[in-house]
């Protein structure tokens, strides 16, 4: 007669599992390494003294240990804030533009006048201090000349009716030109080669031609008086 066998309700508890060795090699290089950035020779010696280091390991730990011999010198260096240039109020300028070099203009050459100046050079007389400009010139050079102030008074008024003293008066009508309205106006080049536009030049012919037809300026202006001409 056979006896059933009950069946046993005791378990059996499994066994913890065991962690992997390399596992444990691995973990352990890693926090050597982490902690190597405050004690490199600490961390090469944790790595050696694991159980049965790998190639790899030993590695590390001579990476770790030549870099804690290395003499830091970059921690020296005094922080920068900024490699940009400051603007006034202190803040980095966002961009410095260059500014373009100031290239000097080409000065264009100057044209010298062929046409030379023969006029005489007049310095005011002290008498003549009443008038100016072109007329101070004529009573200037009156005086020069031998003649009085009465004879400049003659003067002033033979010309202030011909020309009013202007050196670039043109008669359209006759073609006279001129202060003292000379016929050409050409004809004035005998006292210079600058007759069209200096006074004392155009001052000077006419001086000469009053002379030589009229004897004076006073002989001028009385001419001009009855006949409206000279």
């Amino acid at each position: 007669m056979f006896t059933r066998m009950k069946p046993s309700r005791a378990r059996h508890r499994a066994a913890p599992p065991q962690r992997h060795p390399a596992r444990k090699r691995v973990l352990v290089s890693a926090a050597a390494v982490l902690f190597a950035v405050g004690t490199a020779s600490s961390a090469s010696a944790a790595i050696i003294n694991t159980d049965d280091p790998t190639p790899e390991e030993q590695i590390a730990a001579e990476i770790v240990a030549d870099a804690g011999d290395t003499d830091y010198q970059w921690d020296q260096v005094a922080p920068m804030d900024s490699i940009l240039p400051a603007t006034e109020e202190g803040a980095p300028a966002e961009a410095v533009k260059a500014e373009a070099a100031e290239v000097p203009a080409e000065e264009e050459p100057v044209e010298e006048d062929s046409t030379e100046s023969s006029g005489p050079s007049v310095d005011i007389a002290a008498d003549c201090g009443e008038y100016s400009g072109n007329k101070a010139i004529g009573c200037t050079m009156t005086l020069d000349a031998g003649w009085d102030m009465d004879e400049v008074g003659c003067l002033v008024s033979l010309w202030d009716r011909e020309s009013g003293w202007d050196e670039s008066a043109y008669n359209e009508g006759s073609g006279a030109y001129g202060i003292p309205q000379s016929l050409p106006g050409d004809k004035m080049a005998a006292n210079g080669d600058d007759w069209e536009t200096n006074p004392a030049t155009q001052i000077a012919w006419g001086l000469d031609y009053i002379e030589g037809r009229y004897g004076s300026p006073c002989g001028a202006w009385s001419h001009s008086e009855s006949n409206g001409w000279y």
